[in-house]
């Protein structure tokens, strides 16, 4: 077989898979292409890539999703081949053959493939064909409510209504009773037309307690194909994986091997190429079952890489350009554990509602031994709500699980991001959990454990306010300043040395408000040294990290870096009222069904206004009965945060 040409590959995709894909393809020596959306111009991914196409638009359809606009990108730019990365066109049969048809190379497998497995209908079809086990479905073509009602009674609840096109969680519903099904199928084919431009969708039999294990396979053009072993991806919120470990934890070497084989055996039947996942569920008693097979680089590909030491991106390139697998099976290297997490900017306080806004500030983990970070922002990027709000992902290897746990719980802390919420503290909550520490996994971790992992707020210590107004203090820029009468630090008379002198000041954090009086005395306990908060206390001394940007510190304090800012409680009192009533959008997102008209009665917690952000929906219930007063909001409109949609009479405020 003839080597194709390829020195130049244009990524179509965005944020931390296309940042990891053009890393890859530089250190081989290819120029990389970049595309990116009107609201992605600045975007890291933009800058990191050799040549940079704009295809305008600010949607996902306008832009990422355009196979015309992709494919003239390439031809532009010389890019001889596409890397789709994962998400959006990925697993999209009609990009691959038009980039085929462009006379372009498609990282990926044939069209052919993606079709056969695109389908989870005519996957599972083909899987029971090979012999290999399936959770008890429906995955027939009638569509209508009835007939999925009728199938769920005869597999029996809970079900899981499940878009038969794409993954991601998205088109994913659990279904615990009937008078569910209605309301949650709907919902499920609006997020699955949507997200892949397909409603369809199967449903099958929910299964307690299961373990959500998959098996990388890679297969070259020559007809080679084999198994990187498995990774344990049960760590999952909604059906989206949170964290995923390589090789998975007590599945024995015949476990391995007969799950492995099947997954070769099921690519070999579609003709693969290149890189894929089957993913299987795997019950108590070791048995397993097919559940989809994901025709791309997945995204938990590092923790595979941690623990082969093989480049995924590396061999994607190579097997495009038609070179064989470099190792055979017995070749397949596993060595020591890798644990992965995925960084979202989302709030887990509100029920994991996507953050939007700006990174006022953004400091990674130190690199080192065992430690990897793949990202796709820097400090000073903003986040939008066209697209997933994955910011990127931390990647600890260890010699055993154990140490590549400490490494990551350790990579965590390190961390630091402000300017809106993120899930780190949720994170680090789980790979802390005794139950994780235990290995002890399935699918139902993160429900099981809620109250530890997502603890009701509590009212921040007297000594973190004290620390907080300690490090908010000597980080002001007015220590410097001479010309603000109003700042604590015009009084210079106030700072004799061994005169204390008393300081008032007024912070927030966390929704919570507190005035302190603090003294500035020789022998405080408190010292900012740079970026850390120095306590000394009782004969033993704790640095807390203590970063400030503009008029906000962040400080923190058991886990977790909490933004403090000053308030005037003057002021704050004047602006504290509220519209009785009113229900607000929880995040910028656009309004795709408005369920309710002015004048109509509601009863509590039906939905009003069905909100999509990220490619995900959101609905907003009505908190008690009540009487529609207003709308504020339509079909198709774009919201900010904070905006009012629906006004209640009769609903507390």
């Amino acid at each position: 077989m003839s080597r194709a040409v390829l020195t130049t590959l244009l990524v179509a995709n965005r944020g931390e898979i296309a940042c990891r894909v053009m890393r890859t393809a530089k250190a081989l020596g290819l120029t990389t292409v970049a595309v990116h959306s009107a609201v992605d111009r600045d975007a890291r991914h933009s800058r990191e890539a050799d040549i940079r196409v704009d295809l305008g638009g600010a949607k996902a359809a306008e832009s990422y999703l355009d196979i015309a606009k992709l494919i003239a990108a390439a031809k532009a730019s010389g890019a001889q081949a596409i890397h789709p990365g994962y998400g959006f066109l990925s697993e999209n049969a009609g990009f691959a053959k038009a980039i085929e048809d462009a006379g372009l190379i498609f990282l990926g497998p044939p069209a052919s493939a993606i079709l056969a497995m695109g389908s989870k209908s005519a996957a599972k079809a083909l899987m029971e064909t090979a012999g290999v086990p399936l959770v008890p479905g429906y995955h027939g073509e009638a569509q209508d409510v009835e007939t999925f009602r009728a199938a769920a009674e005869k597999i029996g609840y809970p079900v899981l209504l499940k878009a038969t096109a794409g993954g991601g969680g998205k088109g994913m519903k659990v279904v615990e009773e009937e008078s569910q099904l209605a309301e949650a199928l709907a919902s499920a084919q609006r997020e699955a037309l949507s997200s892949f431009g397909d409603a369809r969708m199967l449903v099958e039999k929910y299964v307690l307690k299961p373990r959500h294990v998959e098996i990388q396979v890679f297969a070259d053009q020559q007809g080679n194909c084999l198994y990187l072993n498995e990774r344990d991806c049960s760590i999952q919120r909604r059906h989206q994986k949170v964290v995923e470990e390589a090789p998975a934890p007590g599945l024995s070497a015949e476990q391995r091997r007969a799950m492995g084989e099947s997954a070769v055996r099921a690519a070999q039947a579609i003709g693969y190429v290149g890189a894929g996942t089957v993913e299987f569920l795997l019950d108590a008693r070791g048995e397993f079952f097919f559940m989809e097979m994901n025709t791309r680089l997945q995204v938990e590909h590092p923790v595979t890489e941690a623990i082969t030491g093989l480049d995924l991106v590396a061999w994607q390139i190579r097997v495009a350009r038609g070179e064989a697998l470099p190792i055979t099976q017995e070749q397949v290297p596993l060595i020591g554990h890798a644990i992965e997490v995925r960084l979202y900017a989302e709030d887990p306080a509100n029920d994991f509602l996507p953050a939007t806004g700006h990174l006022a500030l953004y400091r990674e983990s130190a690199a080192g031994e065992g430690r990897r970070v793949d990202s796709g922002v820097s400090e000073g990027d903003s986040v939008s709500p066209f697209y997933d709000p994955m910011l990127g992902k931390l990647i600890a290897w260890g010699e055993d699980r154990e140490q590549a746990r400490l490494r990551l719980l350790a990579m965590l802390d390190e961390f630091a991001i402000g300017g809106l919420k993120t899930n780190i503290a949720f994170l680090r909550r789980i790979l802390a959990h005794p139950a994780f520490a235990a290995a002890e996994l399935d699918t139902g971790f993160i429900p099981r454990y809620q109250a530890q992992l997502l603890p009701a707020p509590q009212a921040l210590p007297e000594q973190f306010w004290q620390a907080a107004g300690e490090a908010f203090i000597q980080s002001e820029p007015t220590l410097q300043r001479s010309d603000d009468p109003a700042s604590p630090w015009a009084a210079r008379e106030g700072f004799r040395a061994g005169v204390p002198a008393q300081i008032s000041v007024h912070l927030n954090c966390n929704g919570q408000n507190q005035a302190l009086g603090l003294t500035r005395a020789a022998a405080s306990p408190f010292t900012l040294e740079g970026e850390q908060l120095v306590v000394d206390s009782n004969g033993m001394r704790r640095q807390h990290l203590a970063i400030r940007r503009g008029q906000t510190l962040y400080l923190q304090w058991e886990g977790e870096l909490h933004a403090v800012t000053a308030y005037d409680p003057i002021a704050e009192a004047d602006a504290g009222h509220s519209h009785q009533g009113g229900l607000s959008a929880p995040m910028n997102g656009s309004i795709v069904r408005v369920l309710v008209e002015v004048g109509q009665q509601v009863e509590a917690g039906a939905q009003l206004v069905v909100l999509e952000a990220m490619k995900m929906e959101h609905s907003i219930r009505a908190p008690q009965a009540g009487t529609v007063k207003a709308l504020y909001c339509q079909e198709g409109e774009m919201v900010s945060e904070g905006s009012a949609l629906v006004e209640l009479e009769g609903a507390e405020g």
